[in-house]
């Protein structure tokens, strides 16, 4: 082998030797960047998750309400309607066992029943993205006479 090409040879290998172990500015920046979208997505994504669980439980309360007709006046045959006492009792006793806070109240013209639930979130990568989420349901309180 001439030494000119020996020799180039050699500080080539040398080159590439010098940076074994080492890591570019550009994939350390790179790697850096995609966990902090993961945690976002992660922690995005558990907010979420508690929001549509507040809405499906308010959803629920108040069909779950809405079910609460008054017997005496089905049974006399004077139609079905709801008796809106008993369709809030029934409303916050589904709340309670699906272990969530929440309002339950008819709405100002007596047509429908308006549930609300709060849950807290705890972020698990972002501290600063914890908090509480809100639901909302409704039945309108239909009577058939």
């Amino acid at each position: 082998m001439p030494p000119a090409r020996f020799a180039l040879t050699q500080r080539i290998r040398r080159a590439l030797r010098n940076d074994r172990g080492a890591m570019s500015v550009f994939a350390l920046v790179t790697i850096v960047a995609l966990f902090a979208v993961a945690a976002l997505v992660y922690d995005g994504a558990g907010r979420l998750r508690a929001l549509t669980h507040a809405e499906g439980v308010a959803h629920e309360a108040a069909r779950a309400g809405g079910q609460a007709v008054d017997a005496g006046k089905a049974i006399a045959g004077e139609g079905i309607t709801v008796d809106r006492n008993a369709a809030v009792a029934a409303a916050r006793t589904y709340l309670s066992h699906a272990g969530v806070s929440g309002t339950v109240r008819v709405s100002e013209d007596g047509g429908s029943l308006e549930v609300t639930v709060t849950e807290s979130y705890r972020a698990v990568f972002l501290r600063g993205a914890s908090g509480s989420v809100t639901g909302h349901g409704s039945a309108d309180l239909v009577y058939k006479g």
